[in-house]
């Protein structure tokens, strides 16, 4: 019986083989990693991942869906996890020792944001990921200050990871087709981030791009003075999509110092 797709669980499935085909190879999955695949949908990238590796672990909100897979496939090579990707702990899964997990995965827009920043909650354990996004939400990742897509997502993200857009996949190569196009990102969690707390790190760029019209020195008004920011090499007459990753930090850690 054909699926529907359903919008609350923002559900757009992956149908054109060419476009499957490059994401298989940007993948590289090998037999031996353990690898978690969120919202398999129809499970057309399953398929194809399977065929290279002994095991995949698969989240899956739709019951549905869940169903289908459990019917579908092998239960000892295909381990399906019913629940809420945003609610679901990642470090919970067997990752053989010396090992990391790898996470890839057509996300819902809808929760794609809120999403990156839970699975950034695992960066210590995770080798990389790749995921089909919004094209404007991957442009706004991989973002450089001076940029107007420059923002909170950025600063966040590439504190975590390195980052690239690896190719844009058109509306076509979905049914039903999306009304944007999309876009597939790698993800890889950096060695040695620069070192802050993530709290810090997340109030400070909140605030900074809370009126993206209004100077830094504005947004920020009540938690540094001017020569606070130009102490750690900022303008105070600067906006914040100008600011760099290096200087948002060293304001957090300016602000850890203070409390």
């Amino acid at each position: 019986m054909k699926h529907i797709a359903r919008k609350r669980f923002g559900q757009n499935f992956l149908t054109d083989q060419q476009v499957l085909g490059s994401i298989i190879s940007a993948i590289d999955a090998r037999p031996d990693q353990t690898i978690v695949e969120i919202g398999p949908g129809l499970a057309a990238m399953t398929s194809l991942l399977l065929q290279n590796l002994e095991q995949l672990h698969v989240v899956e909100l739709d019951r549905d869906l869940v169903a289908r897979l459990k019917k579908n496939f092998d239960q000892a090579k295909l381990i399906v996890h019913e629940g809420d990707a945003l609610k679901f702990d990642f470090a919970s899964l067997p990752i053989p020792v010396g090992k990391k997990l790898r996470v890839v995965g057509n996300l819902p827009y809808n929760i794609s944001s809120p999403l990156l920043f839970h699975l950034a909650d695992y960066c210590s354990i995770v080798e990389d990921q790749h995921f089909m996004l919004q094209k404007e939400v991957v442009e706004r990742m991989v973002a450089l200050p001076g940029s107007k897509t420059y923002g909170r997502l950025s600063v966040m993200l590439q504190w975590r990871y390195h980052m690239d857009l690896l190719f844009v996949v058109p509306p076509s190569a979905f049914d039903p087709a999306p009304k944007v196009d999309s876009a597939i990102v790698r993800m890889i969690p950096k060695a040695t981030p620069l070192a802050c707390d993530a709290k810090q790190l997340e109030t400070v760029v909140t605030k900074s791009f809370s009126q993206r019209r209004k100077t830094i020195r504005n947004c920020v008004a009540g938690m540094f003075d001017e020569a606070q920011l130009i102490a750690v090499g900022i303008d105070p007459q600067a906006r914040a999509e100008t600011i760099a990753l290096e200087q948002f930090v060293a304001l957090a850690n300016l602000s850890a110092r203070a409390e």
